[in-house]
């Protein structure tokens, strides 16, 4: 058993001692004994900025590749959307041009109204899940798969691999140095000791001039995902603004049309003119219009205004063209239905039950400026 223990405590001593080598080539040390020192900050500073280089363009690489996978996701899913959305729209646009309604075609229009816009709608959607895939997700995959970022991995992997075999190397050192104090001056010895140390020496300097290369490309690779990101980025955002936008616009046309045949489908129904008689010629109601004057002015004849409730389109030269909300000076009304006045410097017969009357003016208080 104290056989043991003292091969046990050799063998302590002797890693001990290897450790404290290769601190003094890595860390703060140099190459040789002891006596001559030589600090390479230089080397240990590239080594940390390779492993923040690493794990930078690591985290980067997973963040496009998240972006890359939500973005295809939500292409797969609003391609079922748009699916179903053209289906809507498809149903909406043949019930209104079957119009199979008997009482009015009010609901037709609408749903071709609503088909219109949803088709539209779509098509915007579309629009944006074709720019998301070719303007983000193509870019982003092609960097995630791209050459520049594995070339750069594998030259800090190379480097990586390098420094291990310089540290095994420093390790080597260390044990030679020992036997050549131990072999008093043995030239076998002392001749595969400046062997190693000449090694150890080129696996130095190689070491350095990989890690500058591995740092350039890390750093370059990096600046890439950086900058290509942030693009991408806003590339989204700029395309999901315009699609919004645009379906906004589309809404708030289709709400208007909706509206008006909601009035439409609501509104009273107009008086009928299909029985009515035509409206009496000027000949037939001569004078009627002939106020007797006074010294040049007009006698208070008792006019009105009306305000028009039902558009009515003329069919004859004697009728007036009525829009809803216009003022009509009202100058005469028939027994058969019919009224004369004047709106918009016209003057003609139109059906008495689409204006409503508003107030009593006389005729001299009117002047042309009144419709």
């Amino acid at each position: 058993m104290e056989a043991i223990r003292k091969q046990a405590t050799k063998l302590r001593e002797q890693v001990a001692r290897q450790q404290q080598a290769v601190l003094k080539q890595f860390g703060a040390g140099g190459y040789g004994g002891s006596d001559n020192v030589v600090t390479d900050e230089a080397e240990l500073l590239q080594h940390q900025k390779l492993e923040k280089l690493y794990i930078s363009t690591r985290a980067a690489k997973h963040f496009q590749r998240e972006i890359v996978r939500g973005v295809e996701g939500y292409i797969v899913t609003g391609s079922k959307q748009v699916e179903i959305g053209t289906k809507l729209s498809e149903d909406s646009r043949k019930y209104g041009t079957e119009n199979t309604c008997t009482s009015g075609n009010t609901l037709s229009k609408a749903a071709l109204c609503f088909g219109r816009a949803r088709a539209q709608m779509e098509k915007e959607r579309g629009n944006l899940l074709k720019a998301l895939g070719t303007q983000v997700a193509e870019p982003l995959r092609a960097m995630v798969m791209g050459a520049p970022l594995e070339d750069a991995r594998h030259l800090a992997q190379r480097y990586d691999r390098m420094r291990q075999e310089a540290e095994s190397q420093a390790i080597e050192v260390s044990k030679r140095q020992a036997k050549v104090r131990e072999g008093m001056g043995n030239p076998d010895i002392a001749l595969k000791l400046e062997a190693a140390e000449a090694k150890l020496q080129d696996l130095k300097s190689n070491v350095a001039i990989l890690g500058k290369e591995a740092a350039a490309a890390m750093s370059a690779v990096e600046a890439q995902q950086q900058r290509l990101s942030l693009q991408r980025l806003i590339a989204m955002v700029e395309a999901e603004r315009t699609y919004h936008q645009n379906v906004i616009q589309i809404l708030d046309q289709l709400e208007g049309e909706m509206i008006l045949e909601r009035q439409r489908i609501e509104a009273p129904p107009s008086p009928s003119v299909d029985t009515m008689p035509p409206p009496p010629s000027y000949e037939q109601v001569n004078g009627v219009f002939a106020s007797p004057t006074h010294n040049e002015a007009t006698d208070s004849i008792a006019y009105f205004l009306g305000e028009v409730l039902y558009s009515y389109q003329a069919e004859s030269d004697v009728e007036l063209n009525l829009s809803v909300g216009d003022y009509v000076v009202v100058r005469k009304v028939s027994n058969s239905g019919w009224a004369e006045g004047e709106c918009k410097g016209k003057a003609g017969w139109f059906p008495f039950g689409y204006i409503e009357r508003r107030e009593r003016v006389l005729a001299s208080k009117m002047t042309t400026e009144v419709c």
